[in-house]
């Protein structure tokens, strides 16, 4: 029989057994705090889709933001607008070129710049944006021609003399017929920071 260190019978042996109990062992409840729900993760920011960043662009062009915008150049049109080699033209014609193995169909642009009549071209894969410039036309009446400048006045009694008298037949007819006493109407034309008088007309008789 085995005797604990304090004296008693060990209660790890029986009497007359050699085989050892399984002895129980209480273990204290240790209870671990509950874990903190996770942060719900931030909502992810919205993005925009293609159509709507292409929607934006038009719009802060059509606020005068810019003096251009984008345009994919299969979206061109004969007789609308397209900047080449930096200056504002009117397409005259265009044509298309057939897709090839290694790349995208190719646009060949020409056109006329608006201001000066000079011819360019350009060619432009089809899936490429191109920059288009904001042309705007405003209608004056003419009120005098001083140094060589348009004096010139809205509806709205607005005065502006900053537009010189256009060069060749144009300006010698606005001359004419302001010298024959002519009330005249001349359309300045305004794009990518210049502007220039293109058209006048007789005002019509009241």
């Amino acid at each position: 029989m085995s005797v604990s260190p304090q004296g008693g019978t060990a209660a790890g042996w029986s009497r007359g057994s050699h085989r050892r109990r399984a002895v129980q062992v209480q273990v204290p409840d240790f209870r671990l705090p509950a874990p903190h729900p996770p942060s719900p993760s931030p909502s992810p920011s919205p993005t925009m889709s293609d159509d709507e960043q292409h929607n934006q662009t038009f719009e802060a062009a059509g606020a005068g933001a810019s003096l251009t915008y984008p345009m994919q150049c299969s979206a061109l049109r004969k007789n609308g607008h397209v900047v080449i080699k930096g200056r504002p033209c009117k397409i005259v014609d265009m044509s298309t070129s057939k897709t090839g193995k290694h790349g995208h169909a190719k646009v060949h642009l020409v056109g006329i710049d608006i201001f000066t009549s000079r011819k360019y071209e350009d060619i432009s894969p089809s899936t490429h944006n191109m920059d288009v410039p904001n042309v705007s036309r405003t209608e004056y009446q003419l009120v005098n021609i001083e140094d060589g400048f348009l004096n010139l006045i809205t509806t709205d009694g607005v005065s502006k003399d900053d537009v010189k008298v256009p060069e060749g037949e144009l300006g010698d007819d606005i001359q004419a017929q302001f010298d024959a006493g002519k009330d005249l109407y001349c359309t300045i034309t305004a794009a990518m920071g210049e502007e220039m008088c293109l058209a006048f007309k007789e005002a019509p008789k009241s």
